[in-house]
């Protein structure tokens, strides 16, 4: 892949010039909620544009940003990225950037606005349409997400509409081809996946009759009950009520001039003419990642038979049930729906680890929603939001990571004096316990609910299986990433914080870690490499579990190490590339084998590095090979280029995650120059002492 193919995930296929003046934007922060506002041009800003904000935006950040002269040990490196990195911090304390890369979320927002008739600011809409049309493809179309190269029906059609609805006509050029596209696959009725359907009839394009019965009666049955939706993965759960409340109840956009000319521009064949109900189950080819099974087939073929002699007060009656969980999760989480190291010695950091501090600290959920038990959700007291405390969903790495970096803070930072109080940490340790799965992994967001039978009747069609990707839509299982995050908070929970937990929960922190390493034996790939679930894919998996072989004491020594850590760390090397760094295709996620990429990334290239150094992996050539990578590609300003797709999900499914470009080298060289310090690579020590508390003249021999 050339660079300029890596290029196009930043700034998307086409460069689109501002439809706004950037330099009036503005970001504001509280408690890690996000809200860009503009400025118009008639009033004055009240305060200048910050570094956050021109960074982000792509502006000239020189005033903020000097460039600084190229550094030539991973010290000088680290420091001059935590230089930068530490000013692109948000006042609230934590650290803003983007994630994008599912492109029907924007055309969905679009969507339910106009349906709801809620307006839009004028210069947010125009940058909507600017992203919308920097990611349409050559071809004229849309795909559903980044990585995609050939547009699809389900992201064609949404984006399409998307830009009728800001108010470009059905002759705007950019229109005209992706009507073009859309036309050559035989237009929206040679149709998309399920989801995309729910959209179009919505947006009342596309008839209710054209898609197969819901079947909400399934909400009343006992919970025991096999594939009682209680037992679907949450985002699967709630993504089926809102679909299925919206299909019980008609709920379509009111008719319009827009939508007459929008059902006549969409379909090759007369709009009125349509046998709807023949297209129940036609997809089109590229939109479908998992085929239907006869299983699901037949469920569809009872659930169409049930739903044209259903009793009517028991359909109210589930109607009512669906409404009710819907409102439960809008208040649950507030209607949202679903550290850099070594510098607490230097003064000029001071501020940034306090304001970081203080970000954990308000995060952390502090109790269960009400009744939580009755709307199928899991306990989440003490845990971390995958998003912000309003979300109020945990998710169990979020919640390890958090309590380790808030340990961190406090044992290594003398200047933060406002400690969390210890039966936070206990609650947080306490809800991760309640996240373990049987066999010994953990999930994301809530415990494996359901059995692998329920994939033979997964509808996301979108999404891939098991066998595919790892991850399936209707259930949820653990991961390397998942537990090693676990293992490392308990690692440092147990030696901390153990005057607390000792008598609590000691025995059963023992076994949940005992048996978490366990579930990292049992996955280990016959290479040695681990598959990981979101990062991708391989190296990021491998890496993870090198870390929790290292948290209990699985490291070399003596030149020798354990069989897993060996074959794991054979692995890692055995995928070097000539440049010293490493690279992985997302293609990796689709056949569920290692793909290499034609170019070292720069996030792969430090997860890579973590998890040998993790292992104390003796050859310490081969991690300065990698070590010079970064240091080689890192920008004047102490930021690195944006690479290819680093997040991965469900086979098909990518997300742009831009600060991962900077954490990990970050991570990665810090590590390097507290392990190495007398390594030419490495350098001396820092100005304001030794990374990480090392003493003068320590080493760590391997």
């Amino acid at each position: 892949m050339s660079d300029n193919m890596l290029s196009l995930y930043k700034e998307g296929a086409n460069k689109i010039e501002p439809e706004t003046e950037l330099t009036r934007w503005r970001l504001s922060t509280v408690e890690g909620r996000q809200k860009w506002y503009y400025v118009p041009e008639n009033e004055e800003c009240a305060r200048e544009q910050n570094a956050l904000e021109a960074y982000t935006l792509g502006l000239n950040t020189s005033k903020f940003f000097p460039e600084l002269p190229k550094a030539s040990t991973a010290q000088e490196a680290v420091l001059k990225a935590i230089k930068f990195f530490s000013g692109v911090q948000a006042e609230d304390g934590h650290w803003p950037a983007e994630c994008s890369g599912v492109l029907t979320l924007a055309p969905g927002l679009l969507i339910a606005c106009y349906v709801a008739k809620v307006s839009l600011p004028e210069e947010v809409k125009k940058e909507i349409h600017r992203y919308i049309r920097s990611r349409q493809l050559p071809e004229g179309g849309w795909g559903l997400h980044l990585r995609e190269q050939q547009p699809t029906i389900f992201g064609t059609a949404l984006n399409y509409i998307a830009m009728r609805i800001l108010g470009y006509g059905p002759d705007h050029p950019d229109i005209v081809r992706a009507r073009i596209s859309l036309h050559k696959k035989g237009g929206a009725l040679v149709t998309c996946i399920h989801l995309g359907k729910v959209w179009l009839a919505i947006v009342n394009v596309y008839s209710w009759e054209g898609m197969n019965a819901p079947f909400p009666e399934l909400w009343l049955l006992p919970t025991w009950v096999p594939g009682h939706p209680s037992t679907y993965w949450c985002h699967a759960r709630h993504i089926l009520l809102a679909m299925t409340y919206c299909q019980l109840n008609r709920l379509s956009a009111e008719e319009d001039e827009l939508i007459r000319s929008l059902r006549q521009e969409l379909y090759v064949e007369d709009y009125s003419s349509i046998d709807w109900p023949a297209q129940k189950n036609y997809i089109y080819e590229a939109d479908l990642q998992t085929p239907h099974t006869l299983v699901l087939d037949v469920f569809f073929a009872l659930f169409n038979l049930y739903d044209r002699y259903h009793l009517t007060s028991l359909r109210k009656k589930a109607t009512a049930e669906l409404y009710e969980q819907i409102k439960a999760d809008d208040i649950f989480s507030n209607s949202t729906n679903s550290s850099p190291a070594g510098i607490q010695n230097n003064p000029e950091y001071n501020t940034c680890l306090k304001k970081a501090h203080s970000f954990f600290k308000c995060s952390q959920i502090v109790d269960n929603p009400p009744n939580y038990q009755r709307y199928y959700r899991q306990m989440n007291k003490g845990g971390f939001p995958f998003s912000n405390r309003d979300n109020n969903w945990i998710v169990s790495d979020g919640t390890a990571e958090a309590i380790r970096a808030l340990m961190l803070l406090e044992e290594q930072c003398p200047f933060i004096e406002d400690h969390i109080a210890p039966q936070r940490i206990f609650d947080a340790v306490n809800v991760i316990l309640n996240m373990r799965n049987s066999d010994g992994g953990f999930s994301s967001y809530e415990t494996r609910r359901g059995s692998w039978l329920l994939e033979a009747v997964n509808c996301a069609e979108t999404y891939g299986k098991k066998k595919l990707s790892g991850v399936i839509c209707k259930i949820q299982i653990g991961d390397p990433d998942w537990n090693v995050a676990w293992i490392q908070a308990q690692e440092m929970t147990s030696y901390n914080y153990l005057h607390m937990l000792a008598l609590k929960m000691f025995q059963k922190l023992y076994d949940t870690l005992h048996k978490a390493l366990q579930y990292c034996r049992n996955t280990q790939k016959a290479g040695g490499s681990w598959l990981g679930r979101w990062g991708v894919c391989f190296i990021y998996g491998t890496w993870f579990a090198l870390e929790a072989f290292a948290c209990l004491g699985y490291t070399y020594h003596n030149g020798l190490a354990c069989n897993e850590v060996t074959k794991a760390c054979a692995w890692l090397v055995s995928k070097q590339m000539k440049d010293g760094g490493w690279g992985e295709e997302f293609e990796s996620y689709k056949l569920s084998k290692y793909i290499q990429h034609t170019i070292s990334q720069i996030h792969q290239t430090a997860w890579a590095l973590l998890g040998l150094m993790a292992a104390k992996y003796p050859d310490v050539h081969v991690l300065e090979r990698g070590i010079q990578v970064l240091i080689d590609k890192q920008q004047a300003i102490g930021d690195w280029p944006q690479g290819d797709i680093a997040i991965g999900f469900y086979k098909a499914g990518t997300l742009h995650y831009s600060a991962y470009r900077n954490i990990f080298p970050i991570y990665a060289l810090a590590r390097f120059t507290h392990l190495y310090p007398d390594n030419p690579l490495a350098s001396q020590h820092l100005k304001n002492g030794p990374i990480n508390n090392f003493k003068e003249g320590q080493t760590k021999k391997h």
